[in-house]
């Protein structure tokens, strides 16, 4: 598919995907004879690693070093079984990390709630709202 489709698909914007490609974080699978950008359904799920990693706070080589151990684990190739555990460890710290901001993010957005509760609280109930331009 071309990177307008994994833009509508990924809910990221052309300049992102070329910016991704830039830092080595995703490669296009192919080019079409006109020079276009071909993506598979495995670059797409890439990008979407991708851009669940970002509001979570990591860092591109985060991103990247993540992307390498599960592109190692799932390759294919014969790993002994020191390298597999040692890459399961980098997994299982993205992980932890991942868990730790989520909870970080629940607690922020229960007080953003709660915050908008209390102005709700304190405007009238049958005042319709209104906007100022």
């Amino acid at each position: 598919m071309q990177i307008g489709e994994v833009a509508t698909r990924t809910e990221l914007s052309l300049r992102t995907i070329r910016h991704y490609e830039e830092t080595g974080l995703v490669t296009p699978s192919a080019r079409s004879q006109g020079g276009f950008r071909l993506y598979t359904e495995g670059d797409v799920a890439r990008l979407m690693v991708i851009r669940r990693m970002k509001p979570l706070g990591f860092t591109l080589d985060q991103m990247r070093d993540l992307l390498d151990a599960t592109d190692r684990l799932d390759g294919g190739a014969a790993l002994d079984a020191d390298e597999r555990e040692a890459l399961l460890d980098r997994v299982r710290t993205y992980q932890q990390a991942a868990a730790e901001q989520v909870e970080k993010l629940r607690i922020q957005l229960t007080r953003a709630e709660d915050f908008a509760d209390t102005l709700r609280a304190r405007l009238p109930q049958d005042a319709p709202a209104t906007r100022t331009a």
